[in-house]
């Protein structure tokens, strides 16, 4: 966890702790301290960013932010940018984006420039600013040099090398003339114990002899790739030795499977309803004015991984997909319309759904598109109950039956393409 010191200088750990206290920034001119009611509304004439908890911090909204994406940080006028369009849909996010660098370099603009987040890296910011997720991909961790003076500090004080309360005698060379010391005192001085914190106490001040761990690591990592007569020798040494069998693999973080749904107007699941449907098993209608452009949905498949859920990431368009984000696709919403493809990697319906389970959910006792079945068993047919505008939700019961089994569905096709508990796929697609 971060210091308290560290939480005042980083611009990105201020923006999490203002919007966890329920306390907005406020974009200004200048650095001095400005009300609320003075505070600028633009963030294209705007050149600093203020925080008031837990104590006065102002930040220009040019600062480099611990955010990266494509291998430079990103500006906290970008990030604070991205926070408040966090609502709309990507074309109007862009819109803004573009809409406002025009603002930036006009007359009377701050100058600068936002750059665009692409939907992934605004979802992981999302999450993160929102206490959601601790970590992020995209977020360097902090400078570990305060952290590890305070360390090295610390076990000098341990040690009584420096710090912590020094007895003085009344007689002690470089005393002030005539400086004496209450006996009574002194015998408190006495009785008193240097401290030292927990870096002191995990690691100690007794020097410890690793050697040996390096010579069990060059079975690993040896400085030259063994030769083929070498191998057989190597693995022998690596199964004789019990610690080194069940030593623990570092798990990589794993990724967020993708579930991409329809974008067409007839579709009867879309993402102002698909929360409801997948989460809750019940079906209502999509609402046309909603504007949310992605989803996550969290759920466990007992069979990849019976202990974490997984986080599933719905969209309804691949336009700011990067190429790799195609292998994490586990399952495709289809109306059987064909143009829905035109913007994927794999335009054919059958390549598709060789890749990725398909889903059509139509209306019980409507006929199922003729393009659907003629896609054979890479797609899956689901009915539900027609919607009734005079009972509403209740009664819809069998749509937890339908829910399960699409979930069923998508468990096995994930398992069957090497999703597991510590990683997606075993290959790329």
């Amino acid at each position: 966890m971060a210091s308290g010191t560290t939480t005042l200088t980083d611009p990105l750990l201020n923006l999490r702790r203002s919007i966890a206290a329920n306390k907005a920034p406020l974009a200004a001119t200048s650095p001095e301290p400005v009300a609320p009611s003075d505070a600028i509304k633009s963030l294209s004439i705007a050149t600093h960013l203020q925080f008031s908890d837990p104590q006065f911090q102002s930040f220009p909204l040019d600062t480099p932010t611990r955010f990266v994406s494509s291998g430079n940080p990103v500006d906290l006028r970008s990030i604070y940018f991205a926070w408040e369009k966090k609502d709309v849909a990507i074309p109007d996010y862009i819109a803004s984006a573009q809409q406002l660098n025009e603002d930036l370099v006009a007359a009377g603009g701050a100058g600068g420039k936002v750059q665009n987040l692409v939907f992934v890296e605004r979802l992981d910011l999302i999450t993160w600013l929102e206490g959601a997720s601790d970590e992020s991909e995209y977020i360097k961790p902090l400078d570990s040099e305060q952290s590890a003076a305070q360390a090295a500090e610390s076990a000098q004080v341990a040690s009584g090398a420096t710090g912590g309360v020094a007895t003085v005698p009344s007689g002690a060379a470089g005393a002030r003339p005539g400086k004496t010391i209450d006996p009574r005192l002194q015998e408190i001085y006495n009785g008193e114990r240097r401290m030292g914190d927990r870096n002191t106490i995990l690691r100690g001040i007794k020097p410890t002899d690793f050697s040996h761990v390096r010579k069990s690591a060059e079975i690993f990592l040896g400085r030259s790739r063994p030769r083929t007569g070498q191998q057989s020798s190597t693995a022998a040494n690596i199964s004789s030795n019990p610690a080194l069998v069940n030593l623990p693999k570092k798990a990589g973080r794993r990724p967020d499977p993708i579930i991409l749904l329809s974008p067409s107007a007839s579709s009867l699941l879309r993402l102002s309803n698909i929360k409801t449907f997948l989460d809750s098993g019940t079906y209502s209608p999509a609402d046309s004015a909603s504007s949310a452009n992605l989803l996550h949905i969290t759920r466990i498949l007992p069979s990849i991984d019976p202990q974490r859920p997984l986080r599933f990431i719905l969209v309804d368009t691949p336009e700011q997909f990067k190429p790799d984000y195609w292998n994490r696709v586990v399952a495709v919403f289809t109306t059987g319309q064909t143009w829905q493809f035109k913007s994927y990697k794999w335009q054919s319906a059958p390549e598709l759904f060789k890749n990725a389970l398909g889903i059509y959910v139509g209306w019980k006792g409507d006929d199922v598109p003729g393009t659907v079945k003629g896609w054979g068993r890479g797609v899956i047919s689901a009915q539900i109950e027609k919607w009734n505008q005079q009972h509403g939700t209740q009664g819809r019961w069998r749509d937890r039956e339908v829910v399960e089994g699409i979930w069923s569905q998508i468990e096995e096709s994930m398992r069957s393409k090497g999703w597991g508990k510590d990683g997606g796929p075993s290959a790329a697609r």
